[in-house]
């Protein structure tokens, strides 16, 4: 781990070469982790909420295990949010240290958009059907 006064000449000969740019692209990929935590979080607790409480939205004892498996589902999609974001962070500031740029996971954004759209509309049905 370098010394802070190591890192503040860092710092200072990138301001100085490279002018705020590295700093702010910096910045911008820990904000970015931190949405990606606050996805899954949020994942989650949507995910708990459901599994927990909503099979008493729906008939007792009806579609329980629908209501369940939707919760497991959010849980599990929460949980990839995370691990994903971490792996996104990782890979990005190890892109900029070597001065390449990394391209968009269009697969991963596409399956997140998927299984989050698939159990919405599964979340959808069930509470039109159910109740």
């Amino acid at each position: 781990m370098p010394t802070p006064e190591a890192e503040s000449a860092q710092i200072d000969h990138e301001l100085h070469r490279e002018g705020d740019a590295p700093r702010r692209t910096h910045l911008a990929n820990e904000r970015t982790f931190l949405a990606w935590w606050r996805s899954g979080l949020t994942s989650i607790t949507v995910g708990f909420g459901i599994g927990k409480f909503g099979p008493t939205v729906g008939k007792v004892g009806s579609a329980d295990w629908a209501y369940i498996a939707v919760g497991v589902g959010f849980v599990l999609l929460g949980g990839a949010f995370v691990l994903y974001g971490m792996s996104r962070r990782r890979a990005i500031d190890e892109a900029l240290q070597q001065g390449r740029r990394i391209p968009p996971d269009d697969t991963w954004f596409t399956g997140f958009t998927v299984v989050t759209t698939i159990l919405g509309l599964w979340l959808l049905v069930l509470l039109l059907f159910t109740s």
